[in-house]
């Protein structure tokens, strides 16, 4: 992955041949787990910043854009994008691991100012099993004295195939586990963050992300789950530079 992301950026800037910057970092990620008998995500994130006119790199996920415009006070973007999907146990008894993943797929951005709109397509692209979600987020910039806040709001569908398998018990998994067996339907979740960056000196940074999430309705009675909310965050310092 880490050569992945280099030769990433190296292309990108040899195409788009302009003047960017770029912010590296890294701190803790935590992340709680909705299920009853599995420990809470707790590791070590890189964190990059880094886009031009060809591609970007926004924490962990990258893109590359194929149509936009780009104008002072209004741009739209369409773009190619893959990240993470932080999703699955591997330690409660008796249930098959469910696995965590990267998810891709299509992005339409819109910026107004400080304001922007996003829609997303992502599906597993690791493991497929059609296993896809569609995502809408909304946000805006703020600053408060020397501090820069970027909250928003988020709603996200999440397929039956994506809740079955990270919610869902099979009926050969309930001899060995003890859970009765449960097929949801596909939901709706829902969610807000922000991210908060306060600037130390000219090129270095705090840089912290404080998120929840609602999880959708349709297994909220799963025998797996003991909460309805995911919490997550990470705390970074950063280094920004020109290249």
């Amino acid at each position: 992955m880490k050569f992945f992301i280099f030769f990433f950026l190296i292309i990108s800037s040899l195409i788009a041949k302009e003047e960017t910057t770029l912010t590296i970092g890294g701190g803790p990620y935590i992340k709680t787990q909705p299920y009853k008998e599995s420990k809470d995500l707790f590791l070590p994130s890189p964190v990059i910043f880094y886009e031009n006119s060809i591609a970007y790199i926004r924490w962990s996920r990258v893109g590359v854009y194929f149509a936009g415009q780009k104008k002072k006070n209004l741009s739209w973007g369409l773009s190619l994008t893959a990240m993470p999907r932080t999703y699955g146990y591997d330690d409660i008894a008796g249930m098959k691991e469910r696995k965590n993943s990267w998810e891709g797929g299509i992005s339409f951005a819109l910026k107004k100012k400080d304001t922007y709109f996003e829609l997303l397509y992502l599906d597993d692209i690791l493991n497929g099993g059609e296993r896809y979600v569609v995502q809408a987020e909304i946000g805006s910039k703020f600053k408060v004295a020397k501090m820069s806040l970027y909250p928003a709001v988020f709603t996200i569908y999440q397929s039956e195939n994506f809740l079955n398998y990270y919610y869902g018990v099979e009926q050969n998994e309930v001899v060995t586990s003890g859970f009765s067996e449960f097929h949801p339907n596909g939901g709706v979740l829902y969610g807000a963050q922000t991210y908060i960056s306060y600037p130390l000196t000219k090129k270095l940074s705090l840089f912290s992300n404080i998120r929840i999430d609602k999880i959708p309705s349709s297994v909220e009675s799963s025998p797996l789950v003991k909460e309805d909310f995911i919490y997550s965050g990470i705390l970074s310092l950063l280094y920004t530079f020109k290249i």
